[in-house]
């Protein structure tokens, strides 16, 4: 279960509900893992504040629906920013030969 809110700011913020195999231990790497949750930030080119815009945001959640239908991730939670995304999930699989955060990296840069 997921519960979302808009802020004061018009940030929509997601607060994903405790679930059993979350078990984020706070590590900073700047690689990944499969089976691993990470909290995983990543930014618009030159931080420009495309992400004010609805269809965009759009195009990120479409973008995330997509990869959990696959079964290549599992969401726990996100924040979309203006200019940038946060999220805590877990890439479950390979998509082909690169990792899933690869995939949407294509697909939001």
């Amino acid at each position: 279960m997921v519960i979302s809110t808009i802020n004061e700011d018009h940030y929509l913020i997601i607060w994903p509900m405790a679930t059993k195999d979350f078990n984020y231990k706070g590590h900073r790497n700047s690689y990944t893992e499969l089976n691993q949750p990470y909290f995983w930030t990543i930014t618009v080119n030159h931080w420009q504040y495309l992400l004010e815009i609805e269809r965009h945001k759009m195009i990120i959640i479409d973008s995330l629906q997509w990869l959990c239908h696959q079964q290549l991730i599992k969401v726990y939670g996100y924040v979309i920013m203006p200019n940038h995304i946060h999220l805590l999930w877990n890439q479950l699989k390979m998509n082909g030969k690169e990792f899933p955060k690869n995939s949407f990296e294509k697909i939001y840069g």
